[in-house]
Parts: structure tokens; C-alpha cells; sequence
């Protein structure tokens, strides 16, 4: 419920039961009804009034709402040291507890029988200051009662200490009239120290009949002057050329109660925010005016309205960013802001996150083997303290797996209480792979530059072996040279707008590692355009390919054959296209069963591993009897 709806219907309660307490003189049906109306204005259905008994030793349930009929009326309760109710009448305080199972004060079995988990005891004094007993409101989960919460039980008390009185004083035959008279007397003057609180009566026509000390503090104008002349002089311009004072009142008569909440005018001009209501007088069925109690909000609606204003700048800010900020419930973790960046990041609607157990739907978006590390850190920020964390989460929309990184803080309030539990995540996927690939780049240049140096070594040797003379092999060996130089040209081209095409790439790559085409077949078609972001990762693949050919198999033994065959594979499930290549040697004679293998193996661990992750590849890698058998379908450009 929102605090106008809670300040109207205290304001009602306050009203109605002024009203029962008037048309009453029955000591135990007011006190139910005062029972009722408090239970029902703070949510919970259950109050009761303890009554001392005389000897100050007991204190008797003489009224409730919401017990058992073997309580109302009939229990006594001891007033000992640990005693709650004993301790609030002997402070002249309210008690609170918020958590039963938390506090010093001991707690009679039936109430926690009865499902008393919280509750709130206020002192009720006759005139006199004399104690009568408690107004408590129990309720049955826990509970931080608010301060507007306990200042109305207050005020309710501090009318109920007079109505108690003249009640008694209405058995006492002999002295009803003059203690009436003194009770009355008394709820005057408390209903006109109520400073806070604007109260005043009209007649029938609107003009006004008795203005009480609330109403000059609020309004600004003083008894004499205001007294006898139209209220509606306390609205705002727009609101009287409107028909307001007129609507609220018909309403009023209509409805038996009308709201007033809204800017009205103080005598000097300014304007005032009145929460309030008006309710119509009728003495014996005959309508004789209304009554208007109004509280002057304006401190709590201009604060409001910089707050709207903050948030409005904050929603703003949140659907601009990219980034995903939200909020959750520091006890229950449920998230309470979510920003659209979410849908983008998490690949769902935000009112599918919000709804049912979020913390726990979001907990199984998280990979099983980082969520340890999410929950931890959020209980770290529920301790007070900051983190940063980096975990991954599958897209319930396409199964992606992104990287996330969260910077999570808590909120507290101005007493230092954490209210909230606060976070920016960041989509950090590019960046890890871009970490990653920078790791496999690195490790595959060391790797790279190792075998470059072997083919040179090799392609000298080769071309030493078949040269007629020195002339002969210089021109050959800066031709294979050139070639080499050809394919890091080739890889540099990152970037580009160009696209290379794959047919231009192996070409590329076999010309510079084994310098001719006599054992090696060709077919697929020609123009195939890749990824710029693949051709390098791609290109190293083939290169350990072809470097394996010329150290170790087809291109590197007389009868070894070398077949390369690509076409276009079938769409993926987006409907991107993709590249089927297929790598066959044959005619090589492999080592035997047994032997180590040939070479590092980072070829291998490249084609395995780094095309899966780093290209979305689809990868085989076979050491056959003959030769090499790899199958590559990768992903390429979206133009072809």
C-alpha cells in the first residue's frame, strides 16, 4: 500500500472511531472497535487492549480482535521485569518488537502458539497520567514498524486514554456529567495541540464554523479572521474554477468520506501540499456540515518530486546504457530493477526475469561451475562490502555462452541499514576472446617462427638437392623465399574491407610452403569469401597442415599425394553459411604403432581446439595408414 494510501486510511480510522466513541457508551464495544479499526490500519487483523488490573500485578486482555474467545476477556498476563507491556507502561514508550525470536523480552507461550511473531505495544494513560494498560498490534511475520506507523498508534492512544475515561466515568453515575464534561474538555485540547494536523468544520454551504489551532498552523489564518467566510478560499484558483470544493463535498455526502489531497493556499499566497479527506456531520439523520482533517505534506512532495525526478533521470540513463544495471532486495534477492541491456545480454524479456524466483532462475542461466563463485559474492555484498566478479551465462533465447562481469555494492540508508544491493554487468565475451586469441596468437607465432625457420632450412636443402649450380639455386630459393613472404603479406591483410577467398588462400600457402602443384589435387570452387576475423586463425591452421605435408608426409615423400577438395556446407541454425574443406594425404608411410609422434602436436591442438572455439568450427583430425585425413567446415562470409 503507498503512504497516501496509509496516511488517508489512518486519517478515516481516526475519524471513525472519534465517531463510534461519540455514539457509544459501552466500555467493552468501544474497545473491540478501537481493537478493530487499529489492527486494520496496520494490515495485521489483530490488536488487543490490556487493562491493569488493580495491585499492578496482572494486566487482563479486556479487548481484541483477532483471538480466541478463552483470551478476550478472560486472560491475565503477569506484569514481571521481562515483560514487554510491563516495560512500555512504566517508560511512557512505545515497544517494539520486530522478531520475537531476537529480542530480551520474554513472550507468553499462547502468543507464539497463536503465530505472534512481531508486535507493538503502546501505553494507554487515563487523565491524570495515569496508567490504564497497553494498546498492542501483533502480526505474524516480521516486522520493522515505521515511525509514521508508531506515531499514529500514539495519537489512537492518546485519544483512547480520554475515551477510556469518560467511558468509566459514564458507569459512575454520580459524577457523569462533570468527568464528561472534563473528558471532553481534555479531547479538545488534544485535538487542538494536534499542530500537525489541519482540523476545522464547514456548514453546509462550505463557509466555515470552527476553526481549530491545526488549521491556523497550516494554513496561516487566525480564528477570527476565517471563521464565518468560504473555505473555498483555501484552494488554489484553478481548482475553484474547476468545481473542487463543490465536487469533494458532494462526494463526501455521496460516498460518506472524500479524499482532499492536493495544493491548497496559505494566507500569504504560497501554496501548501494537504493530504487529507473531508467527511459529512449528521446529527439525529440531519445533514450540518463536514469536518476536513488535512496534514501538511509539502516537505514530503517536493522531496517526492526530486526523487521522480532522479529517477526519471536514472530510467533514462539505464535505457541508454549498454551496460545492465539493477537492484535487488538485500533479503530475499529478488531483483527490483532490471534495465532493457538485459534482453540484449541475457537473450530474455525483462518481465520473464523479474517474475516467479529470479535469483534462482538467474543462478541456473549461470554455468554450474561458476555459480559458487555468484553466490559468494553476492553474500560478500550483503556483508557490506564491493566486488567484481566475471562468470558465464547460457542465453535462454539461443544457448549462447557469454562472458559477464559484475561490479556488485550495497545501498545503505541514512541509519546505516543496507536497503539494497546494487550492479552493473558488463557483456565482457569479445574481450575474452579477444584475451584468448591473443594467447593462442602469441604461443602459435613463437610455434610459427620455429617452423619458418625449419622450411627454410628444408627449402634450401630441397633446392640444393635439385640445382644444377649456385645461379641455379639462388634463383630457385628466392623464389620459395618470396613465396613465404607472399603468405605473411597474405595474413596481414586483417582488416581490409578486401575479403580473401579461400582457393587464393591455399594457393597461397602451398606455393610458399612446397613450391609446385605436380602431387597435389585442387577442386572446389573459386571466389569463396572468408571472414577477415578468420583468415588468420585459418591460415595458420593450413600452414601447420602444409608444413606437415613437407616435413612429414605427402609433400615430403616421393609418393605421397596430397588432395584438397572445399565446397559450400549446409547453413548453421541462423542460417549463416559455412565452408566444408577436406584435407586427404595419401601414399605416405606413417611411423609406426607406438612411436612418438611426429612434430610438437600444436597443429594439432590448433585444429582441435582453437577452430572450435575461436571460429565456431566444426574439426577432424586423423592419422590414417596412409596420411592425414582433417575435415574444417567453418563459418564464412555472410556476401557469398
Amino acid at each position: 500500500m503507498s503512504d497516501l494510501s496509509q496516511m488517508m486510511k489512518r486519517q478515516q480510522v481516526l475519524a471513525d472511531f472519534g465517531e463510534f466513541a461519540i455514539r457509544s457508551d459501552e466500555v467493552d464495544e468501544v474497545l473491540t472497535q478501537a481493537c478493530r479499526l487499529a489492527g486494520e490500519a496496520l494490515g495485521t487483523g489483530r490488536a488487543r487492549i490490556l487493562e491493569i488490573k488493580e495491585g499492578r500485578q496482572e494486566l487482563l486482555v479486556r479487548a481484541g480482535v483477532g483471538w480466541a474467545p478463552e483470551v478476550v476477556g478472560k486472560l491475565c498476563l503477569p506484569m514481571g521485569e521481562r515483560s514487554s507491556e510491563t516495560y512500555s507502561i512504566n517508560a511512557a514508550q512505545p515497544v517494539i518488537l520486530r522478531d520475537i525470536a531476537h529480542e530480551n523480552f520474554d513472550v507468553p507461550e499462547f502468543m507464539k502458539q497463536a503465530g505472534v511473531v512481531a508486535l507493538v505495544n503502546v501505553p494507554i494513560f487515563v487523565p491524570g497520567h495515569r496508567p490504564y494498560g497497553v494498546l498492542q498490534v501483533d502480526d505474524t511475520k516480521p516486522r520493522d514498524f515505521g515511525d509514521d506507523e508508531i506515531q499514529f498508534l500514539r495519537t489512537y492512544a492518546m485519544i483512547l486514554g480520554p475515551v477510556i475515561d469518560r467511558l468509566h466515568l459514564v458507569d459512575e453515575r454520580a459524577h457523569a456529567a462533570e468527568e464528561l464534561r472534563k473528558g471532553e474538555e481534555r479531547l479538545r485540547l488534544i485535538v487542538e495541540s494536534a499542530r500537525d494536523y489541519a482540523i476545522f468544520t464547514l456548514d453546509v454551504e462550505r463557509n466555515v464554523e470552527n476553526w481549530l489551532p491545526g488549521a491556523e498552523a497550516v494554513f496561516g489564518w487566525k480564528r477570527a479572521e476565517i471563521e464565518g467566510r468560504s473555505g473555498d478560499i483555501l484552494y488554489i484558483p484553478e481548482d475553484r474554477e474547476q468545481g473542487v470544493p463543490e465536487g469533494e463535498t458532494g462526494m463526501a455526502l455521496r460516498e460518506g468520506k472524500a479524499p482532499d489531497i492536493r495544493w491548497h493556499l496559505h494566507k500569504d499566497g504560497r501554496r501548501v501540499f494537504i493530504e487529507g479527506q473531508v467527511v459529512p456531520l449528521i446529527e439525529g439523520g440531519v445533514h450540518t456540515g463536514f469536518l476536513k482533517i488535512g496534514q501538511d505534506v509539502t516537505s514530503r512532495e517536493a522531496a517526492q518530486e526530486a526523487l521522480r525526478e532522479s529517477e526519471e533521470r536514472l530510467r533514462q540513463f539505464g535505457e541508454a546504457s549498454q551496460d545492465i544495471l539493477w537492484a535487488r532486495d538485500p533479503k530475499t534477492l529478488q531483483w527490483a530493477y532490471l534495465t532493457p541491456a538485459f534482453e540484449a545480454i541475457y537473450g530474455q524479456l525483462r518481465t520473464d526475469a523479474l517474475a516467479g524466483d529470479n535469483f534462482k532462475n538467474w543462478l541456473e542461466m549461470i554455468l554450474p561451475e561458476d555459480r559458487n563463485v555468484a553466490v559468494s559474492s553476492i553474500e560478500k555484498v550483503r556483508q557490506g562490502e564491493r566486488v567484481t566478479f566475471e562468470y558465464r551465462i547460457r542465453r535462454s533465447n539461443d544457448g549462447e555462452v557469454r562472458w559477464l562481469r559484475d561490479t556488485d555494492f550495497p545501498i545503505f540508508d541514512d541509519s546505516g541499514r543496507l536497503i539494497r544491493i546494487g550492479g552493473i554487468g558488463q557483456d565482457v565475451t569479445d574481450e575474452k576472446e579477444a584475451a584468448d586469441r591473443m594467447a593462442v596468437l602469441v604461443a602459435e607465432l613463437q610455434h610459427r617462427t620455429r617452423n619458418l625457420m625449419g622450411v627454410v632450412r628444408a627449402t634450401a636443402k630441397r633446392t640444393g638437392e635439385t640445382s644444377d649450380d649456385y645461379e641455379d639455386f639462388r634463383a630457385r630459393f628466392n623464389d620459395r623465399l618470396e613465396a613465404l613472404a607472399r603468405v605473411q603479406g597474405l595474413l596481414s591483410r586483417l582488416g581490409d574491407t578486401d575479403r580473401v577467398s579461400f582457393d587464393e588462400l591455399i594457393r597461397t600457402e602451398l606455393q610458399a610452403m612446397h613450391g609446385s602443384f605436380d602431387r597435389v589435387t585442387l577442386n572446389g570452387p573459386a571466389g569463396i569469401r572468408l571472414r577477415s576475423s578468420m583468415v588468420q586463425t585459418l591460415a595458420m591452421a593450413l600452414h601447420e597442415l602444409a608444413t606437415n605435408a613437407v616435413k612429414y608426409g605427402a609433400l615430403g615423400q616421393p609418393n605421397g599425394h596430397l588432395s584438397i577438395t572445399w565446397r559450400m556446407a549446409e547453413p548453421d541454425r541462423k542460417g549463416r553459411p559455412r565452408l566444408h574443406i577436406d584435407w586427404h594425404e595419401s601414399g605416405v608411410l606413417m611411423p609406426p604403432m607406438g612411436a612418438k609422434p611426429q612434430g610438437g602436436g600444436q597443429g594439432r591442438e590448433l585444429i582441435e581446439n582453437a577452430l572450435p572455439y575461436q571460429l565456431n568450427a566444426q574439426t577432424r583430425f586423423e592419422l590414417g595408414s596412409d596420411g592425414v585425413r582433417c575435415t574444417i567446415t567453418i563459418p564464412v562470409s555472410e556476401s557469398n
